[in-house]
């Protein structure tokens, strides 16, 4: 069992950057270090899309629209994974949800909100 919990959401001007974080919870024995993780986000009257991959053995993959603008990455030690966001424009204006996977075992965040406006 993982909770999965995001920070770092809010207002930014256009061209701004922020930091998402995914604090990760875990039953005891578990290791969030063996799952993969992703983010995705989901703007207004809009469908849920893949923003970002994180697999568990390091390789990592970006939805068209944030290659070259976003980073995911992990600190297993911490059990968190980031998403930074740079030069964001209004079409990133969404809620971003955190999710692991391991095998059959799938986990969400409940969404921290990203608002892109001058």
């Amino acid at each position: 069992q993982v909770t999965l919990v995001e920070s770092g959401g809010g207002l930014v001007q256009p061209g701004g950057s922020l930091k998402l974080s995914c604090t990760a919870t875990t039953a005891p024995g578990d290791i969030f270090g063996a799952y993969h993780v992703k983010w995705y986000r989901q703007a207004p009257g809009k469908q849920r899309e893949l923003v970002a991959v994180l697999y568990n053995n390091g390789r990592q993959q970006y939805a068209d629209f944030a290659k070259g603008r976003f980073t995911i990455s992990r600190d297993i030690d911490k059990n968190m994974v980031y998403l930074q966001m740079n030069n964001l424009n209004s079409e990133d204006t969404a809620d971003y949800y955190c999710y692991g996977e391991l095998f059959s075992h799938t986990y969400w965040g409940q969404g921290t909100q990203v608002t892109v406006s001058s």
